[in-house]
């Protein structure tokens, strides 16, 4: 069989021949294209021509085509259908890919040529992409003598290997941790779709009977704000705590700190006091001090938040508060005090409606976009869902997936994918993928959403809306290829819709009787929307300040027990509340270990918070959900990319810099 990935898709928009691809097949494209990808850069650097604009920035923006198709590809197998030939492929493949990063940006006849490049007379994105690639190469270790980039090799080898093992052992500890409840009288207070979803994973895993209680990556998991039975939530609690870090197969302790130590020392090969230090330089946070200063101000009010919050839902338990009672306890006091019963909104939640009438209209009303679902196109896996996307004018603008339920071959959270970025030189469409983890329903049954998932459904949007509104001519810049620290802000903005008048009015009807949601209980919502903040800033500040820990250490500084030091690390912090752990804990920090997407940025999802909550302010002054507001965020901001400093596209948009204060207020934090 002719391998698929080898050439571009003939399907719309590039779309993989998903039905046709093998695992194989991925081996054959990610090579053919590695090697293609050499021969390109050599032909680039052997040119005998002077290096100019075209022959070598553009030349490189063009190359690596067969490459980029096939890892896309591949990496979205490797997180949303994990198989164990797949799993097997990416611990062939991710050295591979290492070593050819290294190969592509350690190379000095790449590097002498970019910077060989004048750039007076180029438009401001054609310049940008020059600074851009030699800020890349520089931080890269290009121009370290010999025995510098050896070793930088080196690290970055096992860091790959290390990072490749720490995910996989992290995606079968969440999938170890689910508990089977065989009495079905334990699960008292759980609603009867989530029964019959916990019926079905039980036989999904080869169980002939009971209800399989399965896990998301978080801490906190959601069983634990409905069961009745305390022991049970007991159990639940400490599975879900103790991943990773028990010993056995899917313990990563030692991978952590092995991680940190390689980290440490690459930053000191580079010339940085730490890996933070490198990480940081670049984003659009000035320094780690600055961060530092921002969660240390928000870390004090936090705490005194959640304290004060455990002392009302210590008073309603009647008896000392445990971590596993939090969750319970605070449903319990949201119902009492704010009469608002979350579990009661979920008939109003159904899945299929929150997107048609939900996420995909408020697109509609900002942007003029119209969504056709193609069941003509197939996806990677029968769960996914394609639709096709079309911009105010008719035209066709991309691709979106949607891959909305669990599954064991699925690693845990929430994501946004990548197959196909836009790219006017290469005249590329986007195709955009967003991955989450809700509990699939029973056959013919509705999948109905918590507030958390409603929530994480339209955070997951924004990250596409990014993808699908980018208008950059090079694929460098496109979509969300900007700052680790503005790539949340985007999707944090999108949030804002979920309970604007005008679109929830739009989708949260009862799924039997079409009735829509009460406007008292959109009232109660707001009414209840501080309360439970402190636990929720605490335990992402936790989180926070954890990898910072792991990542300012310094050559030769010896972690020592990593749970010692993890405790060590938040009690200095002074972010230690024992009855809020930190939202990711060492043994399942997957943002920072595994692929290190977030090492030593995991506080950039508040950094970009500040700019959010802002952009919000901004919508409420100029009316709200309209065309005039959408097309003003989408031509200065969502369509830029990177093609120009990020924080120079939020100036042009809000007329000013950021200002904390909208943070602080929503989050009660004053």
């Amino acid at each position: 069989m002719t391998n698929p990935l080898l050439a571009p898709s003939s399907l719309p928009y590039g779309l993989p021949a998903f039905a046709e691809v093998r695992d194989e097949h991925y081996a054959e494209a990610v090579r053919a294209g590695l090697a293609e990808h050499l021969r390109e850069i050599e032909a680039i650097t052997s040119s005998g021509e002077a290096p100019d604009f075209n022959n070598t920035a553009a030349a490189m923006e063009r190359s690596g085509a067969l490459l980029a198709r096939a890892v896309a590809a591949f990496m979205n197998a490797v997180s949303s259908h994990g198989t164990d030939g797949i799993r097997a492929l990416e611990t062939e493949l991710m050295p591979e890919l290492s070593a050819h990063d290294d190969a592509v940006h350690l190379n000095r006849a790449l590097y002498e040529r970019f910077a060989a490049i004048a750039v007076d007379g180029l438009d401001d994105e054609s310049a940008r992409l020059v600074s851009e690639w030699l800020a890349a190469f520089r931080r890269s270790g290009v121009t370290l003598d010999d025995a510098g980039q050896q070793r930088l090799r080196g690290i970055n080898a096992e860091l790959s290997r290390l990072g490749t093992e720490y995910g996989q052992r992290v995606a079968k500890g969440i999938n170890d941790a689910a508990i089977l409840v065989t009495d079905e009288a334990e699960l008292a207070g759980m609603p009867e779709d989530d029964r019959a979803s916990a019926a079905q994973a039980a036989r999904a895993a080869g169980h002939e009977s009971g209800w399989l209680l399965t896990f998301i990556q978080p801490t906190s998991q959601p069983h634990l704000s409905v069961l009745e039975n305390r022991a049970l939530r007991r159990r639940i609690f400490e599975a879900s705590v103790s991943r990773g870090s028990s010993g056995g197969p899917t313990d990563v302790l030692g991978l952590a700190t092995d991680m940190a130590g390689l980290r440490a020392e690459k930053a000191e090969v580079l010339g940085f006091a730490d890996f933070a230090e490198l990480a940081i330089d670049d984003q659009t946070a000035p320094s780690i001090a600055a961060v530092r200063e921002m969660l240390g101000r928000l870390a004090l009010a936090a705490v005194r938040n959640a304290a004060a919050e455990a002392e009302v839902l210590t008073e309603a338990a009647g008896h000392a508060l445990e971590p596993w009672d939090w969750e319970f306890y605070s449903s319990k006091v949201r119902r009492e005090k704010y009469a608002l019963d979350e579990q009661a909104l979920r008939p109003y939640l159904d899945l299929d409606r929150v997107l048609a009438d939900g996420v995909f209209h408020a697109a509609g009303e900002l942007f003029g976009l119209t969504f056709r679902e193609r069941t003509d196109l197939v996806g990677y896996h029968e769960d996914v869902r394609v639709w096709e996307v079309m911009d105010a004018d008719g035209s066709g603008l991309g691709l979106f997936l949607g891959d909305y339920f669990a599954r064991p071959t699925k690693r845990g959270g929430a994501w946004m994918n990548s197959l196909s970025d836009q790219s006017r030189l290469l005249g590329l469409a986007p195709v955009i993928v967003n991955n989450l983890n809700i509990p699939k329903p029973a056959p013919g049954e509705p999948a109905l959403l918590t507030l958390d998932e409603l929530r994480t459904v339209f955070h997951e949007f924004g990250h596409a809306l990014h993808g699908l509104l980018s208008d950059v001519e090079y694929p460098r810049f496109s979509g969300t290829n900007v700052p680790r620290d503005f790539v949340e802000y985007p999707s944090q903005v999108n949030e804002m819709w979920m309970f604007a008048s005008g679109v929830v009015d739009h989708y949260a009807r009862h799924h039997k009787t079409g009735e829509p949601l009460p406007g008292e209980d959109l009232e109660r919502l707001e009414a209840a929307r501080l309360w439970g903040e402190g636990f929720a800033t605490t335990e992402y500040l936790g989180a926070s300040l954890l990898d910072l820990a792991w990542h300012t250490l310094r050559l030769g500084e010896d972690a020592g027990d990593a749970l010692a030091f993890e405790a060590k690390a938040l009690a200095d912090a002074g972010i230690a509340v024992p009855l809020v752990p930190p939202r990711y804990r060492t043994g399942y920090f997957q943002h920072i270990f595994a692929g290190g997407w977030y090492a030593a940025g995991y506080w950039s999802y508040i950094w970009s918070e500040v700019l959010d909550a802002d952009t919000v302010e901004w919508f409420r002054e100029n009316g709200g959900l309209t065309r005039a507001n959408g097309e003003t965020f989408r031509r200065e901001l969502l369509s830029r990319g990177n093609s120009r400093d990020p924080l120079a596209s939020f100036r042009a948009f809000r007329g000013r810099d950021a200002d904390i204060e909208p943070l602080i207020a929503r989050r009660g934090l004053a």
